[in-house]
């Protein structure tokens, strides 16, 4: 694998939030190391698929990406094709199998140690050996800038929800150093970023030392300027009222919650290895409620898990219909080799499970316009992310993670201001300027 002076990378990113702050911190790691990046893949040495592996849809789009990518190595035979990521740490050699022309298989845990395996190694790089303490620090993601950003503030998982593939290519819980995640917030504030988005598997699960998540959020609220805070994502089993009063009680906090319910049958709970029942989830959701003025609730929801009966299914649209969260994910349950679930009879046929997927959709759909129509003659704060998709108007976002779009104010992609609601779109809402600020 001998490579020019000039090395270029390349990189693409398939995926949750975590694998795309990954892929910034293989930009980091890269750029130190010597390396430039490219938008051109074909002019690249190194190209780099950051792969998910939470549903076989995305190992099978990766899949089919990596099998184009390898046609470059017909006319150029030196370049170096890797694939990293979640797929790559649960498949291994089974990557070299698939695509006999990759170069390189590398988990989470093993970037630090790529360009250095590459301009040494002349085989194939493996490199997928778990590491329990690697949280990356000390290198700092390479962003592309803008208003917002991730910030890692913990790797790995320890649930083993039974359908659930990331313990096992992302390994245990490991937390950075608080004053770390602090300082870097101080230093993204600096570069101009206004909202970050605090990120890990189970941020509930946080810990340094005598530092728990509630108490992180505080010290970020008290020892940065930054003027928003999101994270991602959080285990109902340890959402503690802590958590909620301190994100009732910072400025900066948002007030927006994403609790994946996964299904509202606690027999279905059970068998996901939820360790929850509906009820007490319900009972979550309205206690944050009733903490956080506001509160927008989001949610995951899996459709067609082994074993789920018409009854089962029937008392997830209750808890929908109950709850009323602002948006839901929902999903065809995909069975994932090496996870408990796996091995349970898949019984519920595709068919249903687009039946049911296409009942929630439809559900989801209907309650997200009633909410937003309520809105109509509020006012809300929004931070300006983009143009509009159509027109000339703006798209921003409010502290509730409602996209909103304005038309009117001469409004551009960095600033704030105070919009009335005065329609929606079902999903998205529709502003006007007022004369307050932001």
């Amino acid at each position: 694998m001998s490579l020019p002076i000039h090395k270029l990378f390349y990189i693409e990113t398939y995926g949750c939030q975590m694998n795309r702050l990954d892929s910034e911190l293989l930009c980091g790691i890269f750029e130190a190391a010597g390396y430039q990046r490219t938008e051109a893949k074909e002019t690249a040495d190194v190209i780099l698929v950051n792969t998910c592996s939470v549903r076989a849809h995305a190992e099978k789009r990766a899949s089919g990406r990596i099998s184009e990518l390898g046609g470059l190595k017909r006319s150029k035979p030196d370049l170096v094709l890797g694939v990293v990521g979640c797929m790559a740490q649960r498949l291994a050699e089974q990557v070299f199998v698939d695509h006999p022309y990759v170069d390189l298989v590398a988990g989470p845990d093993a970037y630090r140690a790529l360009p250095a395996l590459i301009n040494n190694e002349r085989t194939r790089i493996r490199a997928w050996s778990p590491d329990p303490t690697e949280t990356y620090e000390g290198i700092p993601p390479k962003r592309d800038g803008g208003l917002k950003a991730w910030v890692a503030i913990m790797r790995g998982c320890n649930n083993f929800c039974s359908y659930c593939i990331v313990p096992y290519v992302r390994g245990r819980e490991r937390s950075r150093a608080a004053e770390a995640v602090i300082d870097e917030i101080r230093g993204l504030v600096e570069e101009g970023v206004q909202e970050v988005t605090l990120l890990g598997q189970n941020v509930n699960s946080y810990r340094d030392k005598d530092t728990g998540f509630a108490e992180l959020l505080r010290r970020i609220d008290r020892e940065t300027d930054i003027r928003r805070v999101r994270f991602l994502s959080s285990h109902p089993k340890d959402m503690s009222g802590d958590v909620l009063r301190a994100m009732a009680e910072g400025a900066s906090i948002c007030e927006h919650l994403h609790l994946a319910l996964q299904s509202g049958s606690s027999a279905i709970l059970d068998r996901m290895n939820r360790n929850y029942t509906a009820d007490a989830f319900i009972d979550l959701v309205e206690r944050a409620r009733a903490i956080i003025p506001g509160l927008s609730v989001t949610t995951d929801i899996i459709a067609g898990f082994p074993g789920e009966t018409e009854s089962d299914f029937n008392q997830t649209l209750e808890v929908m219909r109950r709850l009323r969260f602002d948006a839901a994910f929902t999903y065809r349950y995909s069975p994932r080799s090496g996870t408990k679930a796996f091995n349970m009879e898949d019984d519920v046929s595709d068919a249903e499970k687009r039946r049911r997927l296409d009942a929630m959709i439809a559900l989801q759909q209907a309650i997200s316009k009633e909410k937003n129509r309520a809105l109509i003659g509020t006012r809300a704060e929004i931070l300006v992310e983009a143009p509009s998709k159509r027109g000339t108007g703006v798209l921003g976002r409010t502290r509730t993670d409602k996209p909103v779009v304005v038309y009117n104010g001469n409004l551009a992609v960095g600033d704030w201001a105070v919009v009335e609601i005065i329609g929606t779109t079902g999903a998205t809402l529709i502003g006007q300027k007022t004369g307050g600020r932001g």
